[in-house]
């Protein structure tokens, strides 16, 4: 898949990645209609914050459940979810680190 990865201040670039997987019974794979860049991505691409070379920006998201873990039971293949920055779960890396 297409995604947009960091490769230093000021220097982006559109890559081909692998695509995501399920990997843990509560992941969920979301295929991504719609996107944005928030403040934050700019701080990273600007070099205002640490962010590690080779990551992928992307955190702000509107989409539709392609693949759900054995574990999720909040939402199904075919729903269309957002992803705002700052609501998680709770259960998930991202979510605790908010």
């Amino acid at each position: 898949m297409k995604a947009v990865v960091y490769n230093g201040p000021k220097d982006v670039s559109v890559s081909t990645i692998d695509d995501p997987k399920i990997e843990k019974p509560t992941d969920a794979i979301i295929r991504l209609t719609t996107t944005n860049i928030c403040g934050s991505d700019l701080h990273m691409y600007e070099g205002r914050t640490s962010f590690e070379k080779g990551k992928v920006f992307g955190h702000e998201n509107l989409g539709v459940v392609v693949e759900v873990g054995a574990g999720v039971e909040q939402i199904k293949k075919g729903d269309r979810v957002c992803m705002p920055f700052n609501v998680g779960c709770g259960f998930c890396e991202t979510a605790s680190a908010v």
